[in-house]
């Protein structure tokens, strides 16, 4: 069990998306991945946004943590301070390897995140009425089954 960090970042009513193809499944997700064992999940988040987009970002807010079996997720509300988004370097954009699919970074119109199959579903809910209504300030914990 590893737990895990990951960003929400929305610009220009979009939202920072990573697009996987893989096991014949299309699907989006949230940029982030593990939380290593020298670091917070506050320092997981930026990391792996650096790794997996090419930039810097700042942390806004935790806004959310999903409790699942496998592990807690941990989502932080950040904003973009520097880098071209879409030239991360992390192991991911190695070699093409069947196994781990494709890694696609995007900009996805808000308007389409609930139409799409981006993935935690409860989180992408989450983020949609959090941008329509307001960001709360307090963490959403979000329990998920799978």
């Amino acid at each position: 069990m590893r737990n895990r960090a990951g960003i929400i970042l929305i610009k220009d009513d979009r939202l920072a998306l990573i697009e996987r193809h893989r096991g014949g499944l299309h699907y989006f997700i949230f940029p982030g991945g593990g939380i290593d064992e020298d670091e917070s999940e506050e320092q997981a988040a930026i990391r792996e946004a650096e790794e997996e987009l090419g930039i810097v970002v700042e942390i806004i807010q935790k806004a959310a943590e999903l409790t699942r079996p496998s592990g807690r997720q941990f989502y932080f509300l950040v904003r973009h301070v520097s880098g071209e988004f879409g030239t991360g370097t992390g192991e991911e954009y190695g070699e093409y390897d069947p196994k781990y699919g494709t890694y696609l970074p995007l900009w996805m119109p808000m308007n389409e995140v609930l139409q799409k199959n981006v993935l935690p579903r409860e989180l992408a809910e989450f983020v949609v009425t959090s941008h329509q209504r307001g960001w709360g300030a307090e963490t959403a914990i979000i329990a998920t089954e799978k």
